[in-house]
């Protein structure tokens, strides 16, 4: 152990220790603005470019990065003096000369970690109000992921998150001096570049320099457009998060009061993307076990998450045959809901207007490819994240917290704790393997969890044996967990029949799109509880067990797999 002095308390730490992390131990906190340890999801950032975290140590002539500076036997840090609290003010006067002062209609005021830390520290006033400052375009051309590089302080945690751990490469430090940026190769445009849209460089950016494009505006001019019906999906991870916006825990489920605040907003019926799910799980059990059966096209692959797809189609595009080719929940349910229940309702398909809540910026992208269309028509016209509803709700003068609990609307409502887990990694696996043994065995499956699968560890293994066939399935959590399953496939070393790739790590409950967290690993975690508390509630845990479900395969798709069913519920990648 280190032992050291911080603002005259003794402290003690393992060797290797930062200034900060030793700080922290002590309840002693020190600002940051770079800095980002996530240790869970592997995110490690300290490239100390901020400076905002500057401390004294005795005997070192120059203020010390405390994020990037290790502890010493004997050493004495000050952290609250006058030389180090005036120059934490001047790095953030001068930060704020370079950066657009439009906070009241900023994407993420309120949120944003350098307006927090200039309210703290009293920079009320522009020091260098006639200073040059670097100004370059508003990237939006994916429909999805907002990129304002005039909004970048270098703090490069996107590139980190983007290159290290998701391992996609989309992004890179760009120009020199003045000019800097982290941007994608050459400032091209992000829908030119190899992103994947999984958003998690959203997640870590402290101001707005990376968001998502929002389509609140076309959400509220559909909603009052009398010639248009307007329903609404949610998908299972919005329901555990989106209380944090109101002040509740973070994990706690209010999906009945969502359907309340949904209603009240003026959706004309609210469905449940949990009943795509069970959808998605019917069909892809169906093309395992044809695939698994004729031993083709092995591994299996689950096509859930567009990031994880994108991923493939950019980084190994030799095994684009492999995923499975049903859409997505939301696709399916956006489908369904354009077809089914617009002709059970007589409604044209062009008058309904399908909007999805989504905790994913990639689902904005995936809403928007020509796969997804029907026609002209989309299976869905606009996805708002969880963040944007928040918003909306709020607008609406609608508090989650008191909202009465209100059910979905028939027929794509009713859903399973299959369906649910979903949003969780491991979920869409477990909930597939829930419904293979019994349409493989013929038996009855007392037991529905499989939690070899679940948990936040990179990679789960697990096997099952149906009818004296073994088969061996993964989970894995995040794209760089993810290249290393596809290195064993390329290498012909993969041992597994079927896998789930999720992008975001932790699953669609660390989406892009889901409220801000500083205790993030902790809320990640918190939300997946929500989600199997949820699926032990349920009466029904088996998604082909879904009675709407059933009822839709008898009126209207016909068989599992069938003509119907493959053209509105499948695509070729």
């Amino acid at each position: 152990m280190v032992n050291l002095i911080i603002d005259n308390q003794s402290v003690s730490v393992p060797e290797g220790t930062t200034i900060l992390d030793a700080a922290r131990q002590t309840n002693i906190r020190i600002p940051t603005l770079c800095h980002l340890n996530l240790g869970t999801l592997k995110l490690d950032n300290h490239v100390a470019s901020c400076r905002v975290c500057v401390v004294e140590v005795q005997g070192r002539r120059n203020l010390a990065p405390s994020c990037a500076t290790p502890v010493s036997e004997g050493m004495r840090v000050t952290t609250n003096s006058r030389r180090v609290l005036s120059a934490r003010r001047k790095l953030l006067q001068l930060m704020l000369s370079n950066h657009p002062m439009d906070c009241l209609i900023c994407a993420k005021s309120t949120d944003c970690e350098l307006q927090s830390l200039a309210w703290e520290f009293g920079v009320n006033a522009q020091a260098y109000p006639h200073g040059e400052r670097a100004v370059f375009p508003i990237d939006k051309t994916s429909g999805a992921l907002k990129r304002d590089p005039s909004k970048c302080i270098m703090c490069r945690r996107c590139e980190t998150m983007c290159n290290e751990v998701q391992t996609v490469g989309a992004l890179t430090a760009f120009g020199r001096g003045f000019n800097t940026v982290v941007a994608p190769a050459e400032m091209q445009p992000v829908v030119d570049s190899s992103c994947v849209y999984c958003g998690q460089c959203v997640s870590v950016c402290p101001t707005a320099a990376l968001t998502g494009v929002g389509y609140i505006n076309e959400t509220w001019n559909a909603l009052f457009d009398p010639t248009k019906k307007v329903v609404v999906q949610i998908a299972p991870a919005v329901r555990v998060a989106i209380g944090e916006e109101f002040g509740l825990p973070a994990g706690q489920p209010v999906t009945g009061k969502l359907v309340a605040g949904l209603r009240r907003m003026g959706f004309n019926a609210v469905f449940d993307t949990t009943f795509g799910a069970d959808l998605t799980v019917v069909e892809e059990a169906h093309e395992i076990i044809e695939r698994v059966t004729k031993n083709e096209n092995l591994p299996i692959l689950t096509s859930c998450c567009p990031g994880w797809i994108n991923f493939l189609k950019y980084q190994f595009p030799n095994l684009e045959y492999m995923p499975s080719s049903c859409k997505s929940p939301q696709q399916m349910t956006g489908a369904v809901s354009k077809s089914y229940y617009a002709d059970k309702m007589g409604i044209a398909p062009e008058d309904l207007v399908m909007v999805s809540v989504m905790p994913c910026i990639a689902k904005k992208y995936e809403a928007d490819l020509p796969e997804h269309r029907h026609g002209d028509l989309r299976d869905v016209d606009y996805v708002i994240t969880t963040r944007e509803l928040a918003k909306m709700l709020k607008e609406s003068g609608i508090d989650l917290r008191y909202m009465p609990d209100e059910t979905f609307d028939d027929p794509l409502g009713e859903s399973t704790g299959a369906g649910v887990i979903f949003g969780a990694t491991g979920g869409v696996l477990e909930a597939a393997l829930r419904t293979l043994y019994e349409e493989v065995t013929g038996n009855d499956l007392e037991d529905v969890n499989f939690t070899a699968v679940r948990g936040m560890a990179g990679v789960r293994e697990a096997s099952i044996t149906l009818n004296g066939r073994t088969i061996n399935v993964a989970a894995a959590s995040g794209l760089g967990n993810a290249r290393k399953i596809l290195e064993k496939i390329e290498a012909g070393t993969s041992k597994y029949d079927v896998i789930e790739i999720m992008a975001c790590p932790g699953g669609c409950v660390n989406g892009g799109g889901q409220p801000y967290s500083h205790d993030r690993v902790e809320v990640i975690e918190q939300r997946i509880k929500g989600l199997y508390m949820i699926d032990g509630w349920q009466k029904v845990r088996k998604s082909h067990k879904n009675p709407a479900v059933q009822r839709l395969y008898q009126d209207f798709l016909g068989e599992p797999g069938g003509e119907k069913a493959h053209e509105l519920l499948h695509v070729t990648h």
